[in-house]
């Protein structure tokens, strides 16, 4: 049977234990934990409290943009190069050749940009406006044949918001 001693003293490296742990900070078990508690508390090692700081990175990026957002993107993303062919790959089916679908044709950027039955499909500058973008990004077209992946969803999402040029 252990004495009341030994059972105040596991109690109180127990509770110690558990103030230590709350603060993430761990205790180090040796003879000071062993001692009989003194009615003044006894300071902690700095060795124990104190813990390795972790430094965040103070320096800005390197390379800062040189460009509107929107120069950026239209810099990168070319209709003739990125967009058509996707348009070509999976629109004109239904939208140019023998069909035509809604009033849209998209067999050329001008075709494109002019729109449909029921008004504009490209919104220059505001992709998510655009019902292109809506229709292509929710899966909804093309209604026949393979969806576009997410990377060509991205690509005409980007061309848009870069103000949809005819590049």
């Amino acid at each position: 049977m252990l004495n009341r001693k030994t059972i105040f003293v596991l109690t109180f490296i127990l509770a110690a234990s558990l103030v230590l742990a709350g603060c993430g900070t761990q205790a180090a078990a040796g003879p000071a934990a062993t001692e009989a508690p003194t009615t003044q508390p006894q300071p902690v090692p700095t060795e124990v409290v104190e813990s390795a700081p972790t430094e965040l990175p103070t320096e800005p990026p390197t390379e800062a943009p040189t460009e509107a957002p929107g120069e950026a993107l239209a810099a990168t993303v070319s209709f003739a190069s990125d967009v058509m062919p996707i348009i070509q790959s999976r629109c004109v089916r239904c939208h140019g050749d023998d069909r035509v679908e809604e009033g849209l044709l998209m067999r050329t950027y001008e075709e494109l940009m002019a729109g449909s039955d029921n008004g504009p499909v490209i919104i220059p500058g505001n992709a998510a406006a655009s019902l292109l973008v809506e229709l292509v990004a929710e899966q909804k077209m093309p209604k026949r044949g393979p969806k576009l992946t997410p990377p060509q969803v991205q690509i005409i999402t980007d061309w848009v918001a870069a103000g949809a040029p005819n590049n």
